[in-house]
């Protein structure tokens, strides 16, 4: 397909279609028009206020960013007066303790019997043959990189608890700097010397919106559109590849040239018409219930710099903890109050009682210590994301290429969180990256660098 012009159709106002509707008005490319089906923008980004007046997001989301344009972006939207600064500070709780974040850097924490059987496992690493990634899952990489003692104690545990699938079903060409790889000599000295290490990340700064939550973001983004370009609480029902026309659930019918999607990929091809599928595209995926627990009084010492937390163990059913009050005294009504968020992972594998998750969460915010007052809550909130992870199961690239160069070939661009199925390009910074890129590449026919280079995106800044 050569660059064009011509009508450009977004579907999705989360953080990837209002990247693409962004870059179009920046442009000043004016046939283009979004479509929501939500009655909101934001998609997984979005934030709500409940009746008590504390803001909640869809998980535990922060702001960082491997692209200048991106940070441009952000400032451009809420001016810098708008924002809090943050130092991360990143904690897991296990062994009845909190040790810093990631675990690697920081065994000394750890029981003795339990810091050896680390160490011991680290020692080994890298003795024996070479791992073949393209053959290797999730659970190789675990135990060639950390060795048996980190496995057991808590990348296993932990990776069960936040993906909902084991490790085996996962691959392991995603991971790039998600995961801090063990330098056993820094380890060592870190032992040594009795020293915490929480330097690694690629996000070790962050900035978190003064008012509204993450999804104040996306609204002032969507505000800013031109008038009209912005459609919500209109959902796709189908399209037809051949004629390049959508049915909306309004009862209209849509022409377009160019389609960029960001609903999720296998949705998307089981709604062609022209070529209908007689089965659903086998992608996995994992779901997140979200539990928000409003308190009085002030927030515990021990946790009035923390951020978020990770929980490995099964006396909870969280994967992590946010502490949502300490990103932005907003997000609480007033100075007496304090607030936490959990995440809760569910899949066919890994599943929910809807009905006991509430109790059983707050049970687990008193096992762990978060809160030694239960009549202390005033508000608690709860939200499933039925789509929440794109799982990097085993086998992914390959049905992903096939997929999305189909659709490419149809002058589609299915990306985004969803619409891309990557999970390591599917940060805000990634997705609105992939809105704009598909945009130059529709029009100027510059590559998406984003998609087709994943570690190259992760490993350095850009533009």
């Amino acid at each position: 397909m050569q660059p064009g012009n011509g009508k450009i159709i977004i579907i999705g106002a989360g953080p990837c279609g209002l990247g693409a509707a962004w870059r179009l008005q920046e442009l000043g490319y004016d046939t283009f028009a979004v479509y929501e089906k939500n009655d909101y923008v934001g998609g997984l980004s979005a934030s709500f206020a409940d009746a008590q007046g504390f803001t909640w997001d869809i998980g535990g989301h922060v702001l960082f960013s491997h692209y200048d344009y991106y940070d441009r972006l952000m400032q451009a939207l809420i001016a810098p007066e708008g924002w809090v600064a943050h130092e991360r500070e990143s904690w897991i709780w296990m062994r009845n303790r909190f040790i810093p974040y990631p675990l690697q850097y920081n065994i000394g924490r750890l029981p003795q019997r339990d810091m050896l059987e680390c160490l011991a496992g680290l020692m080994q690493c890298g003795s024996g043959q070479p791992l073949d990634l393209e053959r290797a899952t999730f659970l190789d990489w675990i135990m060639h990189s950390f060795g048996e003692g980190l496995a057991r104690h808590f990348m296993v545990p932990y990776n069960k608890k936040v993906w909902a699938y084991p490790p085996e079903m996962l691959d392991a060409h995603w991971i790039g700097e998600r995961v801090a790889v063990p330098d056993v000599r820094r380890i060592m000295d870190n032992i040594i010397a009795g020293r915490d290490d929480c330097s690694w990340g690629p996000n070790n700064t962050f900035s978190f919106p003064l008012y509204g939550g993450t999804g104040a973001i996306w609204r002032q983004m969507a505000s800013r559109l031109p008038p009209g370009k912005l459609n919500t609480g209109i959902a796709l029902q189908g399209w037809d590849s051949r004629k390049k026309v959508l049915f909306l659930d309004n009862g209209t019918e849509e022409p377009y040239d160019f389609l960029i999607s960001t609903m999720p990929l296998d949705e998307l091809l089981m709604a062609d018409r022209a070529e209908p599928l007689r089965e659903r595209p086998a992608l996995v995926s994992s779901a997140t219930n979200i539990i928000g627990v409003g308190l009085r009084g002030p927030v515990p010492e021990k946790l009035a710099t923390k951020c978020w937390m990770y929980f490995p163990e099964d006396d909870n059913p969280f994967y992590r903890v946010t502490v949502l009050s300490n990103y932005s005294p907003n997000n609480v009504p007033g100075e007496g109050c304090w607030s936490l968020m959990g995440e809760v992972s569910e899949s066919p594998v890994k599943t929910v009682d809807a009905g006991r998750l509430l109790d059983e969460a707050l049970q687990g915010f008193i096992n762990t210590g978060l809160i030694e007052d239960k009549n202390a809550i005033v508000a608690t909130w709860t939200h499933r994301a039925a789509v929440a992870y794109p799982t990097p199961f085993f086998g992914r690239d390959a049905l992903l290429n096939r997929s999305l160069d189909h659709l490419r070939s149809l002058d589609v661009f299915s990306r985004g969180r969803f619409g891309a199925w990557k999970y390591e390009v599917g940060n805000m910074d990634h997705a609105v990256m992939q809105g704009i890129e598909a945009v130059e590449n529709i029009l100027f026919g510059t590559p998406e660098l984003t998609l087709q280079a994943p570690g190259l995106i992760n490993s350095r800044r850009l533009r």
